[in-house]
């Protein structure tokens, strides 16, 4: 049989060759008849603590990061309205299974035609919960595929992703799937080879395949010339791989001569725990959502956590953006629905709509500035008028605490370059004391395609020429102004992109810390200027 080659979007680098196993296909379910409600509900009672339970046991020994993305399920699952629908299933006759199946897959249909990205992207989550309480239901054991494997299916959620041993291989191929979903960002910060938007592919469980997720193709009953092709491209990269990481003690200076900074990315302060801070130039982003996943938290929380990270960091820079609510990361006790979250009450617009929960992360940040060199940045921003509104309440707090005797320092206050209209017209933001352009949202709202929506994941493309021209003219207005000005979206830890956004000007960079290292041999290779390098 003749192989079969498919093309799709790198959501992941690297390389993965082995049998591929499907996933995504749900439990068989044959109805009983007659059904005994009483029977039916302890059942359905017990397979729901057991896949809360398995959900439990995951997160805990999940990183912190993946931790928090898979707590939506645990929540789902807590969500008495899904077992309430299942349970009045039953009490007209419905077996366990048969009643649990209907609701759910009821549920995922409305979760895939939301007009919001986040909840579409959440509809892998849906179908693993369904299929989690399904096998516990039907007697089905949880498959695991053999290491090495190439899962293959429309989607995984984060939790199937963290079930499986990663330590001796394989890889993820998509037909839906996005760039941008929490499953590509656990691959990404753990180096496992992924590709989505492949579409229709024909293959069977365990047909041999080779994932080439460095120039986005999966090559199933690969032949000899296939084969051969794929080791040689796959040995090149582990050469990258292996210079990439010689690299790292390195300063990042360009063929030419020119010295970019390398920042790091951090997603939770655990992050810092296996990266060696003489390897970057600071913290470009610490995102403290993580901070919030489980309510709100209050100021000695916020405070020692901050305080860890600039200790950490010793002398270098730390940028920590305060509380990016809504979109795609929602906060109990905190946000609302909306019909467009990328398009609504997110970001600093939240923070500014609720001053007790915004004040209380200020006078943190605000006592965590003594212990290093504190950058503190405002997302989503759009006005100078939400700059000036953020500006005077770090004002006032740190005054507060100034007067009530409590050791404290004002930091430089920035804002990210996220929304078109700042890039387009930056003159207001003269008086910011920093510009860091948040690539993932401005790509979004500039292409009018959602970060989470694998159907326009081709579109999602910060390389595109009207993107790099806010880039470039972002830059040239923060050299006009002295303003300092860096990346820190997933673009700046993309080594074919790196030559283009140096050549917009660019001069500082900040990446996921698994990303450095490839980012920082990027660097080294390509020129200042010029465009991208031969």
């Amino acid at each position: 049989m003749s192989s079969v080659i498919a093309h799709g979007v790198v959501a992941a680098p690297g390389y993965a060759s082995g049998p591929l196993f499907p996933i995504g296909q749900s439990p068989e379910v044959v109805a009983l008849h007659p059904a005994d409600p009483d029977r039916e509900r302890i059942r359905l009672t017990d397979a729901l603590a057991a896949a809360a339970a398995a959900i439990a046991d995951l997160m805990a020994s999940a990183a912190p990061d993946a931790a928090e993305i898979i707590e939506f399920q645990q929540m789902l699952l807590a969500d008495d309205s899904l077992a309430a629908q299942a349970y009045a299933a039953i009490g007209a006759g419905t077996d366990a299974a048969t009643a649990w199946a209907g609701v759910l897959t009821v549920e995922i249909a409305g979760y895939e035609a939301s007009p919001d990205d986040y909840f579409r992207a959440r509809a892998a989550d849906l179908a693993d919960i369904r299929d989690r309480v399904l096998r516990h239901l039907t007697g089905g054991s949880d498959l695991r595929p053999q290491p090495g494997s190439i899962l293959f299916g429309v989607d995984l959620a984060p939790s199937a992703f963290l079930a499986v041993d990663w330590s001796r291989g394989g890889g993820i191929a998509l037909s839906g799937g996005s760039v941008t979903s929490h499953v590509a960002m656990l691959a990404r910060s753990r180096g496992v080879p992924m590709l989505v938007g492949l579409g229709r592919v024909q293959a069977a469980p365990g047909d041999p395949a080779l994932l080439d997720a460095e120039r986005g193709r999966l090559v199933v009953l690969p032949g000899s010339e296939e084969r051969h092709e794929y080791l040689k491209a796959s040995t090149g990269y582990l050469q990258l791989a292996h210079a990439a990481r010689a690299a790292l003690p390195r300063p990042a200076v360009t063929a030419d001569g020119a010295r970019i900074d390398m920042l790091v990315n951090l997603a939770h302060a655990d992050d810092v725990s296996a990266l060696d801070p003489r390897h970057c130039d600071g913290v470009g982003l610490m995102r403290t959502e993580f901070l919030f996943a489980d309510g709100l938290p209050d100021e000695e929380q916020q405070y020692t956590q901050y305080r860890r990270i600039l200790e950490w960091a010793a002398d270098r820079p730390v940028t920590i953006r305060t509380l990016d609510a809504g979109g795609d990361k929602p906060v109990p006790g905190l946000t609302v629905p909306e019909a467009n979250p990328f398009l609504g009450l997110r970001g600093i617009r939240l923070s500014l709509s609720h001053p007790d929960v915004f004040r209380t992360q200020i006078r943190a940040l605000l006592r965590a500035a003594p212990h290093g060199e504190l950058r503190v940045m405002f997302p989503m921003i759009a006005s100078i008028a939400e700059y000036r509104a953020a500006r005077a309440l770090f004002e006032a707090e740190c005054l507060a605490l100034r007067t009530a005797g409590t050791a404290c320092r004002l930091p430089p206050l920035g804002i990210m370059v996220e929304v078109p209209a700042v890039a387009i017209h930056p003159q207001p933001f003269a008086e910011v004391a920093f510009l860091s352009i948040g690539s993932n949202d401005l790509t979004q709202y500039v292409m009018a395609a959602g970060r989470d929506n694998g159907a326009v994941a081709g579109l999602a493309d910060p390389a595109h020429p009207a993107v790099l021209k806010l880039i470039a003219d972002t830059v040239r207005f923060g050299d006009a102004h002295g303003i300092p000005v860096s990346l820190c979206g997933d673009a700046a830890g993309e080594p074919a992109q790196i030559p283009r956004l140096l050549a917009t000007g660019l001069r500082s960079l900040s990446v996921a810390p698994a990303q450095l290292a490839f980012a920082k041999a990027a660097v080294i290779r390509a020129p200042a200027a010029g465009g991208e390098d031969g």
